[in-house]
Formats: C-alpha cells, sequence, structure tokens
C-alpha cells in the first residue's frame, strides 16, 4: 500500500500543470487597465502595480476575490465572471511583464 501511495504522489508532482495562455491573458486584461494601467503599472497610487507579479500570488487573490474570502467593491464584481482558465492565462500575462 505504502508503494501505491508513493507512486502516485511521484506521478502527481511530475505531470505538468496546464499551461497558461498568455495571449488569451493580454485579451482579458483590458478590463484591468482602467484601475491597474495598460501596462499592468498602474498611475493611480492606490491601486497595485500587476506588472511582474507571481502568477500565482495573482491568480490567488482573483481567486480569493471571486469566491469572497478577500472582500473588495470593486475586484469583487471584476472577478466573478472570470474561469479558473481567465484567471491563470491573466495571471500569466502580467507575470511575463517585465
Amino acid at each position: 500500500m505504502k508503494k501505491l501511495v508513493l507512486l502516485a504522489l511521484a506521478s502527481a508532482l511530475t505531470m505538468p500543470a496546464i499551461a497558461a495562455d498568455i495571449a488569451a491573458g493580454k485579451a482579458k486584461s483590458g478590463m484591468c487597465a482602467a484601475c491597474h494601467g495598460a501596462d499592468g503599472t498602474s498611475a493611480i497610487p492606490m491601486y497595485p502595480n500587476l506588472k511582474g507579479q507571481h502568477a500565482q500570488y495573482l491568480e490567488k487573490q482573483l481567486k480569493a476575490f471571486k469566491d469572497g474570502t478577500r472582500k473588495d467593491p470593486v475586484m469583487g464584481p471584476m472577478a466573478m465572471p472570470l474561469s479558473d482558465a481567465d484567471m491563470k492565462n491573466i495571471s500569466a500575462y502580467y507575470a511575463s511583464l517585465k
């Protein structure tokens, strides 16, 4: 039984993660530009820069806004219609900007 569990764990760790589509993320990021800037650099100090942030961090925050564990009157409704793939793609797009 231990061997089976170890084999399953090893398989899970070596399986490639579903790759994000940066181009799709860029296409979906238009709604973000109003507050976070066209290139992910905000001109308004109260809005964070997204450019160069870690993709996993951005994706986690979008999911938290969507499920309500992180509350914000602007970001909650913005994240609500995004699918998991949208969030992964948008996050990868901003992470790719240097």
